[in-house]
Protein backbone atom coordinates (compact mmCIF):
# COMPACT_ATOMS: atom_id res chain seq x y z
CA UNK A 1 0.00 0.00 0.00
CA UNK A 2 1.38 3.22 -1.01
CA UNK A 3 2.17 6.01 2.05
CA UNK A 4 -1.05 8.14 -0.42
CA UNK A 5 -3.46 5.36 0.18
CA UNK A 6 -2.41 4.83 3.69
CA UNK A 7 -2.86 8.66 4.38
CA UNK A 8 -5.60 7.98 3.05
CA UNK A 9 -7.32 5.04 4.25
CA UNK A 10 -6.47 7.21 8.16
CA UNK A 11 -8.42 10.27 7.09
CA UNK A 12 -11.59 7.79 6.30
CA UNK A 13 -11.09 6.07 9.86
CA UNK A 14 -10.62 9.19 11.44
CA UNK A 15 -13.78 11.12 9.25
CA UNK A 16 -16.04 8.13 9.60
CA UNK A 17 -17.14 8.65 13.52
CA UNK A 18 -18.64 12.12 12.81
CA UNK A 19 -20.16 11.21 9.41
CA UNK A 20 -22.29 8.72 11.87
CA UNK A 21 -22.78 11.48 14.32
CA UNK A 22 -23.61 13.98 12.00
CA UNK A 23 -27.33 13.92 11.82
CA UNK A 24 -27.92 13.27 15.75
CA UNK A 25 -25.01 16.63 15.64
CA UNK A 26 -27.65 18.52 12.74
CA UNK A 27 -30.51 17.74 15.17
CA UNK A 28 -28.72 19.15 18.66
CA UNK A 29 -27.73 21.97 17.17
CA UNK A 30 -31.07 23.05 15.52
CA UNK A 31 -33.30 22.38 18.15
CA UNK A 32 -30.72 22.97 20.67
CA UNK A 33 -27.93 25.34 20.09
CA UNK A 34 -29.56 27.59 17.52
CA UNK A 35 -32.60 28.96 20.10
CA UNK A 36 -29.90 29.33 22.80
CA UNK A 37 -27.83 31.55 20.13
CA UNK A 38 -31.70 33.21 19.74
CA UNK A 39 -32.41 33.87 22.58
CA UNK A 40 -29.18 35.30 24.25
CA UNK A 41 -29.01 37.59 20.86
CA UNK A 42 -32.89 39.02 22.04
CA UNK A 43 -31.49 39.62 25.45
CA UNK A 44 -29.53 42.17 23.74
CA UNK A 45 -31.66 43.72 21.60
CA UNK A 46 -34.68 46.19 22.20
CA UNK A 47 -38.04 45.18 21.21
CA UNK A 48 -36.53 41.63 19.76
CA UNK A 49 -39.14 40.14 17.54
CA UNK A 50 -41.39 42.59 17.45
CA UNK A 51 -39.83 44.71 15.14
CA UNK A 52 -38.08 43.91 12.08
CA UNK A 53 -34.80 46.02 13.14
CA UNK A 54 -34.31 46.00 16.55
CA UNK A 55 -31.54 48.35 18.37
CA UNK A 56 -28.37 47.09 20.11
CA UNK A 57 -29.63 47.62 23.88
CA UNK A 58 -26.63 46.39 25.40
CA UNK A 59 -27.00 45.23 29.11
CA UNK A 60 -30.29 46.97 29.83
CA UNK A 61 -32.44 44.07 29.92
CA UNK A 62 -30.06 42.59 31.92
CA UNK A 63 -30.34 45.71 34.54
CA UNK A 64 -34.30 45.72 34.46
CA UNK A 65 -34.36 42.40 35.79
CA UNK A 66 -31.67 42.82 38.39
CA UNK A 67 -33.49 45.95 39.97
CA UNK A 68 -37.06 44.60 39.73
CA UNK A 69 -38.20 43.05 43.04
CA UNK A 70 -40.29 40.39 41.51
CA UNK A 71 -37.07 38.80 40.32
CA UNK A 72 -35.22 38.12 43.17
CA UNK A 73 -38.79 37.18 44.59
CA UNK A 74 -38.60 34.49 42.09
CA UNK A 75 -35.29 33.15 42.70
CA UNK A 76 -35.72 33.42 46.05
CA UNK A 77 -38.85 30.75 45.91
CA UNK A 78 -37.25 28.81 43.10
CA UNK A 79 -34.57 28.07 45.21
CA UNK A 80 -36.58 27.39 48.25
CA UNK A 81 -38.96 24.94 46.13
CA UNK A 82 -35.77 23.66 44.62
CA UNK A 83 -33.59 22.85 47.91
CA UNK A 84 -36.70 21.46 49.75
CA UNK A 85 -37.66 19.00 46.76
CA UNK A 86 -34.19 17.78 46.56
CA UNK A 87 -34.44 17.18 50.13
CA UNK A 88 -37.57 15.22 50.47
CA UNK A 89 -37.09 13.42 47.30
CA UNK A 90 -33.58 11.77 48.65
CA UNK A 91 -34.92 11.63 52.63
CA UNK A 92 -38.56 9.38 50.98
CA UNK A 93 -37.18 7.47 48.31
CA UNK A 94 -33.96 6.38 50.75
CA UNK A 95 -36.58 5.48 53.48
CA UNK A 96 -38.59 3.65 50.81
CA UNK A 97 -35.92 1.92 49.26
CA UNK A 98 -34.06 0.53 52.45
CA UNK A 99 -38.57 -0.55 52.96
CA UNK A 100 -38.16 -2.44 50.03
CA UNK A 101 -34.81 -3.92 50.20
CA UNK A 102 -35.83 -5.06 53.76
CA UNK A 103 -36.02 -9.39 54.32
CA UNK A 104 -38.22 -8.31 56.95
CA UNK A 105 -41.20 -7.52 55.19
CA UNK A 106 -43.09 -10.37 53.14
CA UNK A 107 -42.22 -10.64 49.29
CA UNK A 108 -45.48 -10.00 48.52
CA UNK A 109 -45.98 -7.20 50.29
CA UNK A 110 -43.08 -5.84 48.88
CA UNK A 111 -44.22 -6.04 45.61
CA UNK A 112 -47.52 -4.36 46.10
CA UNK A 113 -45.71 -1.15 47.73
CA UNK A 114 -43.09 -1.17 45.00
CA UNK A 115 -46.07 -0.50 42.72
CA UNK A 116 -47.96 1.69 45.32
CA UNK A 117 -44.95 3.75 45.57
CA UNK A 118 -43.97 4.28 41.82
CA UNK A 119 -47.37 5.23 41.23
CA UNK A 120 -46.62 9.06 40.89
CA UNK A 121 -44.19 8.35 37.86
CA UNK A 122 -47.11 7.48 35.92
CA UNK A 123 -49.20 11.03 35.92
CA UNK A 124 -47.91 13.39 33.90
CA UNK A 125 -47.21 17.28 35.32
CA UNK A 126 -50.91 18.44 34.06
CA UNK A 127 -52.30 15.24 36.11
CA UNK A 128 -50.51 15.79 38.94
CA UNK A 129 -51.22 19.23 39.19
CA UNK A 130 -55.59 19.08 38.33
CA UNK A 131 -55.01 16.33 41.39
CA UNK A 132 -53.63 17.90 43.72
CA UNK A 133 -55.85 21.46 43.28
CA UNK A 134 -58.92 19.04 43.94
CA UNK A 135 -57.60 17.52 47.17
CA UNK A 136 -56.48 20.54 48.43
CA UNK A 137 -59.58 23.28 47.50
CA UNK A 138 -61.13 24.20 50.13
CA UNK A 139 -63.98 21.43 50.33
CA UNK A 140 -61.19 18.56 49.28
CA UNK A 141 -60.06 15.77 50.80
CA UNK A 142 -57.37 17.08 52.87
CA UNK A 143 -59.50 19.71 54.64
CA UNK A 144 -62.34 17.11 55.17
CA UNK A 145 -59.58 14.88 56.64
CA UNK A 146 -57.48 17.28 58.70
CA UNK A 147 -61.09 19.11 60.34
CA UNK A 148 -62.21 15.79 61.44
CA UNK A 149 -58.87 15.07 63.10
CA UNK A 150 -58.85 18.49 64.74
CA UNK A 151 -55.28 19.39 63.38
CA UNK A 152 -57.11 22.70 61.78
CA UNK A 153 -60.88 24.75 63.03
CA UNK A 154 -61.26 26.04 59.52
CA UNK A 155 -61.08 25.24 56.07
CA UNK A 156 -57.49 26.41 54.89
CA UNK A 157 -57.21 27.70 50.85
CA UNK A 158 -53.96 26.09 50.45
CA UNK A 159 -53.03 27.14 47.09
CA UNK A 160 -54.76 30.41 47.10
CA UNK A 161 -53.24 32.19 50.53
CA UNK A 162 -49.61 33.50 50.08
CA UNK A 163 -48.59 31.85 53.30
CA UNK A 164 -49.48 28.20 52.24
CA UNK A 165 -49.37 28.51 48.66
CA UNK A 166 -45.72 27.67 48.16
CA UNK A 167 -45.59 24.86 50.48
CA UNK A 168 -48.92 23.69 49.04
CA UNK A 169 -47.20 23.56 45.52
CA UNK A 170 -43.71 22.34 46.73
CA UNK A 171 -45.51 19.58 48.76
CA UNK A 172 -47.02 18.24 45.37
CA UNK A 173 -43.64 18.46 43.77
CA UNK A 174 -42.24 16.13 46.62
CA UNK A 175 -45.43 13.66 45.97
CA UNK A 176 -44.46 13.74 42.26
CA UNK A 177 -40.49 13.32 42.65
CA UNK A 178 -39.65 10.60 45.00
CA UNK A 179 -39.41 7.62 42.33
CA UNK A 180 -36.51 8.55 40.77
CA UNK A 181 -34.43 8.38 43.58
CA UNK A 182 -36.35 5.61 45.26
CA UNK A 183 -36.01 3.37 41.83
CA UNK A 184 -32.14 4.53 41.87
CA UNK A 185 -31.13 3.71 45.36
CA UNK A 186 -32.88 0.28 45.37
CA UNK A 187 -31.07 -0.10 42.63
CA UNK A 188 -27.82 0.44 44.80
CA UNK A 189 -28.83 -1.36 47.62
CA UNK A 190 -29.04 -4.60 45.87
CA UNK A 191 -25.76 -4.13 44.39
CA UNK A 192 -24.01 -3.76 47.60
CA UNK A 193 -22.25 -6.82 48.85
CA UNK A 194 -23.86 -8.75 51.64
CA UNK A 195 -20.40 -9.47 52.66
CA UNK A 196 -19.95 -6.19 54.52
CA UNK A 197 -23.27 -6.53 56.71
CA UNK A 198 -22.27 -10.14 57.58
CA UNK A 199 -18.54 -8.60 58.77
CA UNK A 200 -20.71 -5.57 60.52
CA UNK A 201 -22.70 -8.70 62.44
CA UNK A 202 -19.90 -9.93 63.50
CA UNK A 203 -18.33 -7.11 64.87
CA UNK A 204 -21.91 -6.17 66.57
CA UNK A 205 -22.93 -3.77 65.09
CA UNK A 206 -26.47 -2.16 65.46
CA UNK A 207 -28.47 -1.74 62.37
CA UNK A 208 -28.02 2.47 62.28
CA UNK A 209 -24.25 2.19 62.40
CA UNK A 210 -24.73 -0.26 59.41
CA UNK A 211 -26.64 2.53 57.83
CA UNK A 212 -24.73 5.46 58.49
CA UNK A 213 -21.24 3.16 57.92
CA UNK A 214 -21.98 0.95 55.45
CA UNK A 215 -25.48 1.47 53.51
CA UNK A 216 -24.70 5.97 53.17
CA UNK A 217 -21.46 5.44 52.13
CA UNK A 218 -21.39 2.90 49.62
CA UNK A 219 -24.74 4.90 48.12
CA UNK A 220 -23.33 8.45 48.40
CA UNK A 221 -22.06 8.09 44.72
CA UNK A 222 -25.80 7.48 43.51
CA UNK A 223 -27.24 10.25 46.30
CA UNK A 224 -24.88 13.15 44.53
CA UNK A 225 -25.48 11.98 41.05
CA UNK A 226 -29.30 11.81 41.35
CA UNK A 227 -29.19 14.87 43.22
CA UNK A 228 -27.45 16.97 41.70
CA UNK A 229 -29.98 15.82 38.21
CA UNK A 230 -32.90 16.49 40.33
CA UNK A 231 -31.32 20.20 41.30
CA UNK A 232 -31.12 20.93 37.83
CA UNK A 233 -34.37 19.45 36.59
CA UNK A 234 -36.58 20.72 39.34
CA UNK A 235 -35.23 24.53 39.05
CA UNK A 236 -36.95 24.42 35.32
CA UNK A 237 -40.14 23.05 36.67
CA UNK A 238 -43.03 24.88 35.39
CA UNK A 239 -46.33 22.79 34.38
CA UNK A 240 -47.37 22.46 37.91
CA UNK A 241 -46.80 25.72 39.50
CA UNK A 242 -48.33 27.36 36.52
CA UNK A 243 -51.83 24.88 36.82
CA UNK A 244 -51.70 25.12 40.76
CA UNK A 245 -51.26 28.96 41.20
CA UNK A 246 -49.75 30.55 38.00
CA UNK A 247 -47.51 32.31 40.41
CA UNK A 248 -50.07 33.73 42.67
CA UNK A 249 -51.09 34.61 45.09
CA UNK A 250 -49.40 38.24 44.59
CA UNK A 251 -46.05 36.53 43.53
CA UNK A 252 -45.58 34.31 46.24
CA UNK A 253 -45.20 30.74 44.25
CA UNK A 254 -43.38 33.15 41.62
CA UNK A 255 -40.17 31.34 40.33
CA UNK A 256 -37.56 31.71 37.22
CA UNK A 257 -39.79 29.89 34.85
CA UNK A 258 -43.19 31.33 35.56
CA UNK A 259 -41.55 34.55 35.77
CA UNK A 260 -39.80 34.49 32.17
CA UNK A 261 -42.89 33.04 30.80
CA UNK A 262 -45.39 35.97 31.97
CA UNK A 263 -42.35 38.51 30.73
CA UNK A 264 -43.11 36.99 27.58
CA UNK A 265 -46.23 35.63 26.72
CA UNK A 266 -48.18 38.82 29.27
CA UNK A 267 -46.15 42.28 28.90
CA UNK A 268 -44.82 41.00 25.71
CA UNK A 269 -41.26 41.85 26.70
CA UNK A 270 -39.47 39.12 24.69
CA UNK A 271 -36.14 41.00 25.54
CA UNK A 272 -36.32 41.23 29.14
CA UNK A 273 -37.94 37.71 28.89
CA UNK A 274 -34.61 36.41 27.12
CA UNK A 275 -32.65 38.06 29.58
CA UNK A 276 -34.34 35.81 32.13
CA UNK A 277 -34.14 32.94 30.65
CA UNK A 278 -30.31 33.75 30.00
CA UNK A 279 -30.02 33.80 33.79
CA UNK A 280 -31.61 30.44 34.03
CA UNK A 281 -29.39 28.96 31.44
CA UNK A 282 -25.81 30.19 33.20
CA UNK A 283 -27.26 28.79 36.78
CA UNK A 284 -28.13 25.38 34.65
CA UNK A 285 -24.86 25.36 32.54
CA UNK A 286 -22.83 26.24 35.97
CA UNK A 287 -25.05 22.91 37.69
CA UNK A 288 -24.08 20.96 34.70
CA UNK A 289 -20.04 21.91 34.74
CA UNK A 290 -19.91 20.77 38.46
CA UNK A 291 -21.97 17.32 37.47
CA UNK A 292 -19.72 16.59 34.78
CA UNK A 293 -16.39 17.07 36.81
CA UNK A 294 -17.85 15.28 39.55
CA UNK A 295 -18.42 12.63 37.01
CA UNK A 296 -15.18 12.25 35.53
CA UNK A 297 -13.78 12.37 39.21
CA UNK A 298 -15.18 9.41 40.31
Amino acid sequence: MTRQKRSHHRLKRAVAPYLYLSPSLLIIGLLMLLPMVTVIAYSFQNSAVLRRDPSFAGLKHYQAIFVDPVFWASLWHTLYFTCMSVVFHMTIGMVFALMLNSDRINPTLRNILRVLYILPWLFTAVIIAVIWRLLLEPNGVVNSVLMQMGIIGSKVEWFSSPETALHAVTFANIWAGYPLFMVSLLAGLQGIPKDFYEAADIDGAKAYQKLIFITIPQLMPIIISISLLDFIWTMQVFPLIWITTGGGPIYSTEVLSTYTYKLAFSSYNLSQASASAVVILLISLGLTLFYIRYQKAR
